[in-house]
């Protein structure tokens, strides 16, 4: 009777082994399956990062993969009940420890998912300017105006205003230039439009400007104004900060 009830015990649990089995299988060969998917899937709008598509993608993998490891252990009548209350409070504790990062981590997919900047854009982060390297799911990278890596968690970029520069094709350059009285404003005016006029960076339209800022007793201010692709705004600001620098320092000096 013993050994009948033995054989019986063996039989049984045979079979739920070799069901837990297959079950794995299938449940492995099905995760790949989602994976493959949801990559597809979110490749295919073109609107989603690469780092964010590899991110969905294996969570949906690993979520298909948890959902058959409670279905073998019920196979071996073991109460996943408990399990998943024990998972669910250290899920808790960790992410009790670990907000900060978590924090991060939302915030890195919502910047992927709704792309304020890319990588190339000049951009203000945080109180940081410079250019983006990089954007992770922890952190985005910054070349500052001297070629320094700058590394901002993603929580400060989110929570923050997000100045991006490159975000327009055109943007228009202002240029304040303060003036003795004892120079001739008008010729400064006129020289910088000129150079502005004849800049194939400068647009046509709408035309570079040129007004009077400030007119106080000790100096005065001219402002020069003109539109350029964001690209060329640096460079050619520069320019013609140099030209008129260059014209007023070989002006002739009043007697």
């Amino acid at each position: 009777m013993d050994l009948e009830r033995l054989g019986n015990l063996l039989i049984l649990y045979g079979l739920n082994v070799l069901y837990a089995i297959g079950l794995m299988v299938a449940g492995w060969w099905i995760a790949r399956l989602v994976e493959r998917l949801v990559q597809r899937a979110l490749a295919a709008t073109r609107r989603v990062d690469p780092t964010i598509v590899g991110f969905l993608s294996s969570l949906a993998r690993y979520a298909v993969l948890v959902f058959v490891g409670i279905a073998v252990l019920q196979r071996f009548g073991i109460q996943t009940t408990s399990i998943i209350a024990v998972l669910g409070a250290t899920s808790l504790a960790i992410g009790l420890a670990l907000q900060g990062t978590l924090s991060n981590l939302a915030a890195g997919v919502m910047l992927l998912l709704f792309r304020p900047f890319r990588v190339g854009d000049a951009v203000e982060l945080a109180g940081r300017a410079g250019t983006v390297k990089g954007l992770t799911l922890f952190n985005t990278e910054l070349a500052a105006g001297d070629n320094v890596q700058v590394l901002i968690p993603n929580g400060q970029v989110w929570g923050a205003a997000i100045v991006n520069q490159s975000a327009y094709g055109e943007r228009r350059l202002d240029l304040a230039v303060e003036l003795k009285p004892d120079i001739d404003s008008a010729a400064v005016m006129a020289d910088g439009l000129a150079f502005l006029r004849a800049d194939a960076r400068a647009l046509a339209t709408p035309a570079p400007g040129a007004g009077f800022g400030k007119i106080l007793i000790d100096r005065v201010e001219v402002v020069f104004s003109a539109w350029a692709r964001s690209g060329d705004v640096g460079a050619l600001k520069a320019d013609l900060a140099s030209h008129l620098r260059e014209r007023m320092a070989a002006a002739p000096k009043p007697g």
